[in-house]
């Protein structure tokens, strides 16, 4: 069998409902310890980063982009290249989006119907039609580990009877993926949607677990909802989900929000917010967080975080980093994105070991207190 997620332990200590989860998903390049984070490569390429620095601050999987990748190069390009893997030289596994968070971002512009959404493209104008089935296709071509359903997504707040096509329309959709795929060696994760009404998602949560996906992703949230409504959904669609199949909350989020997800039974993320934030010069610590153009760090010769290993902390002072973003030097945007990854797989493999000891609610709360969270 080419995909299995083993569950390891669980750990009720946080008593929210479903229990933090310890697992491994397999998968034909390798498996996936999680809870996990997977970083963002929007492109084929974790911004300012080698694949190798990338696989070094303890990643097990990236992210690729069905929308992007699909404009350019062009998945039959990819597809002619090797595909994702062998064009970007990423040995594990790969998971690609359907292309319906973007669709989405590009409001305004997209047409949607019963059949697919019909878009202008952002590059050159071009019009793509968009279907479950192309997405697949597409998908397909780029040959990654798992391949998102097309979705969709609506913005937040809005009113039941949106949200609640939208919803439908993604259970059909989801439907469509499925009838359509035909590679053994990728897995299709279904997406629940439902806004912030939990009867719907729950309704959504159990129509997508009555079909045979190989996992079962939480979409439509951290799209600008405060962050107890986001807990509040999450808590209230995990326990729908089957318990022999990995979860995971899409775009989400800062390190506070991936500890608050894992309580409520989420195995896997993914964000730009370490490599974006990094970018900009603000730098993710066991001390909370650290601006960097600060002038209080033009002279300071300790390290960004002392207790993190990267190359930035082990090699830099906090005043050489500030430095280089000073002078607008390209090589600290990517110290401080390798330091926030390498941060952010830290605090996973925390919370994978907390669970292992069935100290998971200790270890969140020391986590709360050191970054200043009430």
């Amino acid at each position: 069998m080419a995909f299995r997620f083993e569950l390891q332990c669980t750990d009720t200590s946080t008593a929210l409902g479903t229990p933090a989860r310890r697992g491994v998903f397999h998968t034909p390049h390798g498996p996936v310890q999680t809870p996990g984070f997977m970083p963002v490569g929007t492109q084929g390429t974790v911004k300012g980063l080698t694949i190798d620095q990338v696989a070094g601050t303890g990643a097990h999987m990236i992210l690729g982009n069905t929308y992007h990748l699909g404009l350019r190069p062009g998945h039959e390009v990819v597809k002619t290249l090797g595909g994702l893997h062998a064009m970007s030289g990423w040995e594990g596994p790969i998971l690609t989006d359907s292309g319906g968070f973007q669709v989405f971002s590009l409001d305004g512009i997209n047409k949607i119907s019963e059949h697919s959404v019909i878009f202008r493209s952002h590059i050159d104008g071009a019009l793509i039609d968009l279907t479950p089935e192309y997405s697949m296709q597409i998908q397909e071509s780029l040959g990654s580990d798992v391949a998102m359903v097309l979705d969709h997504v609506v913005a937040l707040p809005a009113e039941k009877d949106a949200v609640q096509d939208a919803m439908e329309r993604s259970i059909r959709w989801a439907k469509r993926c499925l009838e359509y795929a035909g590679r053994a060696d990728q897995a299709k994760f279904a997406i629940v949607q439902g806004g912030l009404d939990v009867e719907l998602r729950v309704q959504c949560a159990r129509e997508m677990a009555a079909m045979n996906f190989e996992g079962y992703a939480v979409g439509g949230l951290s799209v600008g909802e405060p962050p107890p409504e986001m807990y509040r959904i999450t808590q209230a669609t995990t326990p729908e989900l089957p318990q022999q199949k990995p979860r995971y909350l899409m775009g989400v989020g800062r390190p506070i929000d991936l500890l608050e997800s894992v309580a409520r039974g989420i195995d896997l993320f993914d964000c730009v917010m370490p490599t974006r934030n990094g970018r900009n010069g603000y730098a993710f610590t066991d001390a909370g967080p650290i601006k960097i153009r600060n002038a209080k760090h033009k002279t300071d010769t300790s390290p960004l975080d002392p207790n993190c290993d990267c190359l930035a902390c082990t090699r830099h002072s906090r005043g050489y980093l500030r430095h280089l973003f000073i002078v607008g030097e390209m090589l600290g945007p990517s110290l401080l994105s390798l330091h926030n990854l390498t941060y952010y797989q830290k605090v996973m493999q925390g919370a994978r070991e907390a669970i292992e000891q069935g100290c998971f609610a200790q270890y969140m709360a020391t986590k709360k207190q050191q970054w200043g969270i009430e």
